[in-house]
């Protein structure tokens, strides 16, 4: 009997035991430790930023990033409909609106082409969400920043890594986000990473990530609002590992998704990712494939099933969520490329620990009539 593949497994081969039993041995385990303010410098190096913020996770950097800038409420902020959620209910948490557009049939983000018509008088920012491997295309998005005066949010939980035109994703942003779930191409377990160059923000993110204290005044008193959302010592321990291992991480993944994109590429009735544009290679967070209907979708997610070869479906259209239905949000919106890559679209394992004869197992179980 075959073992099953899932459909992520985490690479752990660099310092990750040797720090985080530093972390055990000191009794550094907790949101005030060594390891955290070093994970912050480094990572934020790496990406080209002057600041990093470490939070609990990714959606905590959005929650965090959405106040730190100033938005509130009636405040309209322009992002995808094909996204998980979390980029979205920050928005509307912080009683902004969340205005969307379609996805690009091609490279599965946001189409930068339909931003424009969206922006109003109450417009104060648009948020980007790079999708499974290639980046939003940000020179129109930064263009269109500056020519209307708007807070660029850069949501790039899955771009580690991954650079547009030579630049790094997570360095457009007026703030820029990550998240470390363990999917990702560094992980600590759960986490997330708030990065920017402006100070100012940058303090106001560390004060909201710890319920608000004044990092100057009495303790345990308040003058506004924030979220217990500090990252521990042991998951900074974990990334900072995991980030000394970058570069073979990205290297392991792209020659996953190569070896898919060959042993694929006769494949009929479905659209595989797109290599890559003008300004990147696809990093292939994850390996999508888009079937030609619904029906040949769920056809091919039954057979892998069967083969006990794990997939997870692509994100589910915001405007098509019943929570914010609910809300009176979206009601008859019709977003016809995104509602197709919600419905039709999946991955296959993908992770940094799969083996070669485990992406020649799915290959072939694909291929198999």
């Amino acid at each position: 009997m075959s073992q099953p593949i899932p459909v992520n497994t985490p690479l752990l081969s660099g310092n990750e035991l040797k720090y985080l039993t530093e972390c055990i041995e000191t009794g550094w385990i907790s949101s005030e430790g060594p390891f955290i303010t070093k994970f912050e410098s480094e990572f934020s190096k790496y990406v080209n930023r002057k600041h990093g913020v470490a939070v609990s996770n990714g959606s905590a950097a959005l929650d965090i990033a959405i106040k730190a800038v100033g938005l509130g409420k009636g405040d309209e902020v322009i992002m995808p409909t094909f996204t998980i959620i979390s980029p979205v209910q920050s928005v509307v948490t912080a009683g902004a609106v969340p205005v969307l557009v379609d996805s690009d049939p091609v490279t599965w983000n946001m189409d930068v082409s339909q931003i424009e018509a969206k922006i109003t008088d109450k417009t104060k920012a648009i948020l980007v969400v790079h999708i499974y491997g290639l980046p939003v295309e940000m020179d129109a998005v930064v263009e269109l920043c500056k020519k209307h005066n708007l807070l660029l949010i850069e949501d790039a939980a899955e771009m580690h890594g991954q650079t547009y035109n030579g630049k790094m994703c997570g360095s457009f942003g007026d703030i820029s986000i990550f998240s470390f779930y363990p999917n990702k191409h560094i992980t600590t377990g759960e986490g997330g990473m708030i990065v920017c160059d402006d100070q100012k923000i940058a303090d106001k993110c560390k004060k909201l990530r710890n319920l608000a204290f004044e990092p100057n005044g009495p303790r345990f008193i308040h003058y506004e609002l924030g979220w217990n959302y500090r990252m521990t010592n042991l998951q900074a321990a974990l990334g900072l590992a995991q980030l000394e291992k970058i570069n073979h991480h990205i290297t392991k993944k792209r020659e996953i998704g190569n070896a898919y994109q060959e042993g694929l590429k006769d494949l009929k009735g479905f659209q595989l990712p797109l290599s890559k544009t003008e300004y990147a290679d696809n990093i292939y967070w994850v390996y999508g494939m888009v079937g030609e209907t619904e029906q040949t979708s769920k056809t091919m997610l039954a057979k892998l099933s069967e083969a006990k070869i794990g997939t997870r479906p692509f994100f589910w259209c915001i405007h098509e969520q019943p929570v914010f239905n609910q809300m009176g949000l979206f009601i008859n919106e019709k977003y016809p490329v995104a509602e197709k890559l919600a419905r039709n679209g999946f991955y296959v394992p993908s992770g940094l620990g799969l083996s070669n004869e485990e992406i020649q197992t799915v290959i072939k179980t694909i291929l198999d009539k």
